[in-house]
């Protein structure tokens, strides 16, 4: 059946696959004349608003999920965009909260909605990208393959201008915006930073400003270099995660295990920083691997995890203690390799920035 103008409206929860696919999804739904709505930014409601719904061993992302959720039914959005990606490649699966995305929303929002389930598995047959792509757009009664097709492509081509210039370092929030007008602009960071500290976690942990507490604005002000996952190409993450293991099993390692794994043997990367939420299984198992490894490496590594509770003072307490603890380890370093006497006044860092309320 046809779907009138009025219905060509689809509602993106920002939050999970959104932080690293909705540049996709953005070129391809555009493409086909669907407009997207997506949820505000994670507020402390969306937060106690999806966790009131799930019990209480939910991961923190799968609340923050759901919340989003709540706020497209709350706008209106009757077409919400709910995808099961079920495995990345043969045998390399998500995790059952991942995958169970539409049963779990299906089940805990009553109101009214038409879930839009996509699912992408490619460890069974017919379930790959295009048949995902077409079983998105089917429900506004688009079905023409050689039309989402050529909506594929806009949407690769958005995804690879974001990538192109996250690659280059700049900002997540910076290359969404440019990548998402068209644009592809590379900034030329002249500025030198005493410490270069990679972050090692998931987009929808360390791009959601609300569940990081803004980290990275944190650790720049702190005159900290911070490098992610983003930076990295396939090829190096898949270099990284055999660093850590001898094989891969979670769709997510390319976050966790694979960025760790890369940046251990950057001799320019002076920590780690693991962030993960309370309650993940998976991420608990692989920053354990992380930080038996980062021993043998001899690279500091610090362990922050985050939930809906999780207060902000104690949060900067040891992200202070850890960027001053890596200044004054590299400046030992310095000197005792050039013999001089170190007569310079402790480094401080910046907290001037603590937000109080």
């Amino acid at each position: 059946m046809q779907t009138n103008e009025n219905e060509m409206v689809i509602g993106i929860p920002r939050a999970m696959s959104f932080y690293h696919n909705y540049p996709f999804y953005y070129g391809f739904f555009t493409a086909l004349g669907i407009k997207i709505i997506l949820s505000d930014m994670t507020t402390k409601q969306t937060m106690s608003s999806g966790s009131a719904l799930v019990v209480t061993e939910t991961c923190l992302p799968i609340k923050v999920y759901v919340g989003h959720v709540l706020n497209l039914v709350e706008k209106g959005v009757k077409n919400i965009f709910v995808p099961s990606i079920q495995s990345i490649a043969p045998k390399i699966y998500n995790c059952s909260k991942i995958r169970g995305l539409p049963d779990l929303i299906r089940n805990v929002v009553k109101s009214p909605i038409n879930i839009i389930e996509a699912t992408l598995d490619k460890s069974e047959k017919k379930c790959g990208l295009y048949e995902f792509l077409q079983q998105a757009a089917a429900p506004f009664g688009i079905t023409d393959f050689n039309r989402i097709k050529e909506a594929s492509k806009a949407g690769w081509r958005t995804y690879n201008n974001f990538y192109i210039m996250a690659k280059s370092g700049m900002s997540y929030k910076k290359a969404l915006s440019y990548a998402l007008q068209g644009k592809v602009l590379i900034e030329n960071d002249t500025k030198e930073y005493p410490i270069s500290i990679a972050l090692v976690s998931h987009g929808y942990n360390i791009f959601d400003e609300r569940t990081s507490m803004k980290l990275i604005e944190k650790l720049e002000k702190m005159d900290v270099k911070v490098y992610t996952t983003l930076q990295l190409s396939k090829e190096q993450t898949d270099e990284g995660i055999l660093t850590i293991s001898d094989k891969m099993y979670w769709a997510n390692e390319y976050d966790m295990t694979g960025t760790a794994g890369h940046y251990l043997k950057d001799n320019k990367i002076d920590g780690i920083i693991a962030l993960n939420a309370f309650g993940c299984g998976p991420d608990s198992l692989m920053i354990e691997k992380i930080i038996r490894k980062a021993k043998q490496f001899n690279k500091p590594i610090l362990n922050l995890t985050i939930d809906e509770q999780t207060g902000e003072a104690g949060f900067v307490t040891r992200l202070e203690a850890f960027v001053d603890m890596l200044f004054r380890k590299k400046r030992a370093n310095i000197i005792n390799k050039i013999g001089i006497s170190d007569e310079r006044k402790p480094y401080v860092p910046n907290m001037d920035f603590i937000e109080t309320k």
